[in-house]
């Protein structure tokens, strides 16, 4: 099982539990980090956010079918008081628990069912190439994203796109799809952007970010751009997990050299994944 089949076990196995990420990383045999960045890779969730989801709708199920005590339903939930459980589910199904109750259905409510695997790895990933970057300082356009609105950065992109080679201090023919700023709820901030001299004069709303002297994991992606998730997938939860590496803290990037072709998403990139020497 790779680490994502393991987190997926792990969290039906203790729905009515209070589990913690550390709960789901140690069952999984990977960092925290890991296992967030694995785990929103294959399903597109994150985590903790994909169990808190799962419980409310085994409690909305448990409502709908007449549960007489909503406190009851709450605390098996989770949840240590009326409000929290009905601010939570309200927030994930924009109705209320009593509401549920008496309407004795969940058919108006957009249900989280079990994620079964699909096991859409890769049939060949090519081995990686190790190399220790420079640092050097990226500049762009960036936005927070969670694992489920992650589908929204090809649309960063066509914002950033007017601004290259228009940049100050812009330097070379690459750019940067950069990942930092990860947490454990999945949600991460994405820098589309070029390296830059310095970071002065750069434009107001322009995000900055230093890449240090670090060791990579270099991944060849060549294939379109629109199954670059498989590619993504395939690292996290089938070669990282069988390669006795761990990943360091540090940035993860996508390299968009001269030969990719933004207008058709042909041409291949790269995937740096930072890894410990």
């Amino acid at each position: 099982m790779n680490p994502t089949e393991k987190a997926l076990w792990f969290v039906e196995s203790h729905l009515p539990e209070a589990i913690s990420l550390d709960d789901v990383a140690a069952s999984s045999g990977v960092s925290r980090f890991h296992v967030t960045r694995a785990f929103g890779a294959a399903t597109g969730r994150s985590v903790m956010g994909y169990a808190r989801a799962r419980r409310l709708t085994e409690a909305a199920r448990r409502l709908a079918d007449g549960a007489p005590d909503i406190l009851s339903v709450a605390l098996d939930a989770g949840y240590n008081s009326h409000e929290a459980f009905t601010r939570a589910f309200r927030d994930q199904f924009g109705t209320t628990p009593e509401l549920v109750r008496a309407q004795g259905s969940t058919k108006t409510l957009d249900l989280v069912e079990p994620i079964l695997m699909d096991q859409s790895f890769l049939a060949k990933l090519e081995p990686p190439r190790f190399e220790t970057s420079r640092p050097f300082l990226i500049a762009g356009l960036g936005e927070r994203y969670s694992c489920e609105t992650s589908a929204a950065i090809p649309m960063q992109w066509q914002r950033f796109g007017p601004y290259i080679g228009n940049i100050p201090g812009e330097t070379g023919d690459v750019a940067y799809g950069v990942c930092v700023n990860g947490d454990d709820a999945g949600n991460f901030d994405y820098i589309a952007g070029v390296e830059v001299t310095d970071f002065s004069d750069l434009p107001r709303e322009f995000s900055r970010v230093r890449i240090p002297a670090q060791k990579y994991a270099v991944f060849s992606h060549r294939e379109h751009i629109s199954t670059i998730r498989r590619t993504v997938n395939t690292i996290w939860n089938k070669w990282l997990p069988a390669s006795g590496h761990e990943i360091a803290d540090a940035p993860e990037f996508e390299r968009y050299g001269p030969e990719f072709d933004p207008r058709s998403g042909n041409g291949g990139l790269e995937i740096w994944i930072p890894v410990k020497s």
